[in-house]
Order: structure tokens, then sequence, then C-alpha cells
């Protein structure tokens, strides 16, 4: 009877050491195995890193590129004047017209300035705008109201206000420089049967009141079509629509009509130019804030 329990005893501490040495190597292998998964997965994690790296770098770089096309193709027109009216439409369908003289000219190295001066109707009669769009500091602008008899500085905080109660702000009547903003390349897409770029282009501007724009650009000529403006909380602001281009001295192309929509309050308001005259004998006297009371 003992030898059977001590034979018993034997056998079971075999079948003891048995089941504990096979699932060792068990788990052996499978720590193996294990290990390999994670190297693989590590492997692949970072080759997908780097594709996505090298395919945002790409966009960015393209995003660029067109940016710069953009650019060089609208450089070099030295300076311009040109009539413009400014159609505001209220909720309603409602329009109200002013009409004003717009004068522009490039500068050395730096972005372009331009006088706007309203001549109609009587209640913004003499009003004068005058902006310095710079690239590396924020931008310079005033307003003369005659009413105040006094020129006022418009803060660069204020830029997102709206310009004399139009759907355009402040930012936007600033001239296109290139180094303003951050670009990506998004897409081809055609825009009414023109085919265009799509980019994403991002302000540098702390004070701007944008996250993002959305921009078209037609790739036959380079030209802007199409604005989609994202606020501060991403949300679609304002769309611009850009059409009716004209060709002026062999070389460059400006829209004649840009109507800007706003998506939030429903207003919409439309620039209409005409009479663009080019290289014309303007005095640099004539930008300076300083004169604005004594030109017009």
């Amino acid at each position: 009877m003992v030898k059977l329990l001590l034979l018993k005893t034997d056998l079971s501490l075999k079948n003891a050491d048995t089941r504990a040495t096979f699932p060792l190597s068990l788990i052996l292998r499978r720590d193996e195995k294990i290990m390999l998964f994670k190297q693989k997965l590590i492997f692949s994690l970072l080759m997908l890193t780097m594709v996505f790296a090298t395919n945002t770098r790409a966009e960015v770089d393209k995003g660029l590129e067109i940016a710069q096309e953009m650019k060089a193709r609208e450089k070099g027109f030295v300076n311009y004047t040109a009539s413009m009216e400014m159609v505001l439409i209220n909720t309603s369908g409602k329009k109200k017209t002013r009409k004003l003289r717009i004068l522009t000219r490039e500068t050395d190295g730096d972005g372009d300035q331009t006088l706007a001066v309203f001549d109609s109707p009587a209640d913004v009669k003499g009003t004068g705008f005058l902006s310095h769009t710079h690239i590396k500091q924020n931008d310079m602008q005033w307003l003369y109201l005659p009413s105040l008899k006094r020129v006022k500085r418009i803060a660069p905080r204020n830029k997102a206000a709206p310009f004399m109660g139009s759907e355009f702000s402040y930012e936007d009547l600033a001239s296109f420089e290139v180094e303003r903003y951050r670009y990506k390349y998004i897409k081809d897409e055609k825009l009414e049967g023109i085919d265009c770029y799509v980019l994403e282009r991002i302000p540098g501007d702390k004070y701007s009141g944008y996250s993002q724009q959305r921009i078209w650009v037609e790739k036959a000529r380079y030209l802007l079509l199409k604005i989609d403006f994202y606020n501060k909380k991403n949300i679609k602001l304002k769309t611009l629509r850009s059409d009716n281009f004209k060709q002026y001295l062999n070389q460059f192309w400006f829209a004649h009509t840009m109507r800007m929509k706003n998506h939030q309050s429903g207003k919409t308001s439309v620039l209409l130019w005409s009479d663009f005259k080019f290289r014309k004998p303007l005095r640099a006297a004539d930008f300076n804030p300083n004169s604005l009371k004594r030109l017009y």
C-alpha cells in the first residue's frame, strides 16, 4: 500500500514537472513572437510616418510653388489708377452703391500701397482709406473721416473689422504677399469647368481674423478665382469669387468683378472695377497718411 502511494506520488511529481516545463517553452516562443511582432509594428509605423512626412513636405512645397508663381505673374505693373463701384446687398436684396477712386503702387521689396477715395453718396463722400501692406511687419492702414476731420489709424488687432459697412474686412484689402502665409496643396479640381489647383493657406499674422483660407487657382493663368475664409472657430465665414478678368499691358490679368458672400450674415458685397490706367506719374506723397486730408 505504501509502495503504491509512493509510486503515485512519484508519477504526480513527474507529471507536474512535465506540465511546468512544457508550457515554459511555449511561453518563450510566444514571447519571441510578440517581440518580433512589436518590432515589425514599430518598423511599419516608422515607415508610415516617413511616407506621411514626405507626402506632407511635397504638398507644402507644391503649394508654395503655386503661390510663388501667382505672385511672380502679377509683379511689375508699377502702378495703376481705377474706378470702382462698391455694391452692398442686404439679406432682403436691397442694394446700396458707393463710388470710389483707387490708386495703387508697387514698392521695392515690400507690399503694395493703395489709396481709396469715396466720391458718392454724400454720406461717405471725401472718406479716404490708405493701406501700406508689409511682408515682415504689421500692415499700416489709415481712414480719413471728413465728418471728424481727422485721420484714424486702424490698429492691427482691428484688421478683422468690416470696411465701411461692407463684407470686406480691412485685412481683405491688403495686397497678396506670399510670405504672409503657410501653404499646402490639397488637390486638383474643376471650378465651373475651369481646371484649378486647390490650396490651403494659413495666415501667419496673429491678428488675422481667419484660421485658414481655401483657395482655387486657375492652372492656365495662375489666377485666384475663389477664396473660402474660415473664422477662428474654423467655420466657413465668407466666400470671395473673382471673375470677368481682363488683360492689361499684354501681361497682367485683373478681375473686374469681386463678390464677397458672408455665410453668417447672409449679406453680400460686390466690387465692380473699371477704367484701369497703368504706369501713371503718381507721387509718393499721395500715399502718405498726412496727405489724406489735403489730397481730396
